[in-house]
């Protein structure tokens, strides 16, 4: 009995310095990446810089798309906005295939619920507001950036906005058409539901994952942290970058926990003491991303979201595993990232421990075996838990269905779970397809008044809006 748990032990210590080695090269390679780009860039721009005719063909274009609703990329977990990580891009270079597109640059751990709220004063203007309670509660400041005047200001019903999440971008989404709903935000009373137009999900986090609880997530609460797991390595890593507070670091890359106050600056030795032991920060008030993707975490936000009528909702899921023998195993080797290949073979494999209450009745380990190596696909599809939400299954774009507002309209897409993100290569044509069907179907299918003009075109007729 003794030499199997000390078996057990070994190969879940193994294995946890794999994935610690492999997350850490990748995360080196895209820092390296970043910086390389930008250098080069930089160097590029110094010896062929050229100023022949530039401000005149900027006025151009900022005239052209003044009548254009904004379409508005969300990075998921671990991402990046815009302005950070020097010129790479989190969505590929996709931002360039429309001629109005933002790409914000929100904490990329910091949880749904803050980063919902940054989302929205970043596009209407103002310092954010984390709300009085909320704030209290979690252990941080209330006010946070400034984004002045905002990056869309006239944004209302009568200006909606497309808005397109990767991953927990997805939710962070439906977060804020919640809070718009609710009217949640302090001095802006006249929000509604209506201020968003479409919602297009990639990989989308809406019913949680059990990549969570192979991280380190506690399957018993879905919110706590085993004591030895890469989540705890994570923690350790995030809250001494913060507490450094190496400027010109943290302009590159920011982890979004500024409102935490963690820097050497105001809380000194005795304040990293008190974050590393957990006493406090974001780990410690469980105010952060992960406990938000655990199923029993979403099941608590889910809860309180709706799928509103006059918004259209689309989908893509993915996945990179297949059923073979009554048995779920990875489709492939080589079209799968190596960051995520032993990720999509323990969450195919995964099983609820049968000592601890499953997450919520009727739950089947069969169900969340498909999975993209980061999220499981019946996740991905439409909102799902607590209460199943509207939704129609498509197999192909070439499926012309006329659209309703309100219905979850999804697609399953062989592909793992950063395919369509940073390195464009890895998807090929894929890439194109996705991305040129989901600003295509913003700009000519999805519209409540009538159909907006596109630069250099007049305006048309309304017709039906497909798929």
């Amino acid at each position: 009995m003794m030499m199997k748990l000390w078996m057990v032990a070994c190969l879940q210590l193994a294995e946890l310095f794999v994935s610690s080695v492999v997350h850490l090269i990748y995360g080196f390679y895209i820092f390296s990446t970043a910086v390389a780009g930008d250098v080069s860039q930089k160097l590029s721009d110094y010896l062929f810089k050229s100023n022949v005719g530039g401000g005149e063909t900027d006025q151009i274009s900022q005239s052209n798309v003044d009548g254009l609703p904004p379409i508005v990329l969300v990075h998921g977990i671990f991402g990046f906005g815009k302005g950070r990580l020097g010129g790479l891009s989190y969505f590929g270079g996709a931002e360039k295939k429309d001629e109005r597109v933002l790409v914000p640059d929100l904490g990329s751990l910091t949880s749904i619920y803050d980063r919902a709220r940054e989302l929205f004063y970043y596009l209407k203007g103002g310092r954010v507001d984390f709300g009085e309670e909320h704030s209290e509660a979690c252990g941080h400041s209330r006010f946070g950036r400034d984004y002045g005047n905002g990056q869309y200001p006239e944004w209302d019903e009568d200006h909606p906005i497309h808005f397109v999440g990767h991953s927990a971008g997805a939710q962070v989404v439906r977060v804020l058409q919640q809070m718009l709903a609710d009217k949640a935000f302090e001095g802006f009373e006249e929000t509604n539901e209506n201020w968003v137009l479409s919602v297009t999900s990639l990989s989308g986090a809406f019913n949680g994952t059990t990549r969570t609880y192979l991280d380190g997530m506690r399957t018993e609460d879905g919110i706590s942290m085993k004591p030895i797991c890469l989540l705890q390595i994570c923690r350790i890593g995030v809250i001494m970058y913060d507490w450094l507070d190496i400027s010109w670091l943290k302009n590159y890359y920011n982890f979004g926990f500024d409102h935490f106050n963690i820097s050497w600056k105001t809380t000194g030795v005795r304040g990293l003491v008190d974050c590393l032991v957990g006493n406090t920060g974001p780990f410690a008030t469980g105010d952060w991303i992960l406990p938000d993707l655990t199923i029993q975490g979403s099941l608590s936000l889910n809860s309180n979201l709706q799928t509103f009528p006059s918004t259209y909702y689309f989908s893509y899921a993915t996945k990179r595993t297949r059923r073979i023998m009554g048995m779920t195993v990875p489709s492939g080797v080589l079209g799968i990232h190596p960051m995520l290949f032993l990720r999509v073979f323990q969450m195919s494999q995964w099983r609820f421990p049968q000592d601890v209450s499953p997450p919520y009745k009727g739950y089947r380990d069969e169900e969340w075996q498909e999975n993209d190596g980061a999220m499981n696909t019946i996740s991905m599809t439409h909102p799902r838990l607590p209460v199943e939400h509207p939704s129609r299954f498509i197999r192909s774009d070439s499926e012309c269905q006329t659209l309703q507002p309100g219905i979850w309209y999804y697609k399953i897409v062989e592909a793992d779970h950063i395919t369509f993100i940073v390195n464009r290569e890895r998807a090929g044509v894929q890439f194109d397809l996705i991305y040129d069907s989901i600003f295509q179907r913003c700009r000519k299918h999805v519209f409540r008044k009538i159909p907006q003009t596109l630069p250099n075109q007049s305006p048309r007729a309304p017709s039906s809006p497909h798929w």
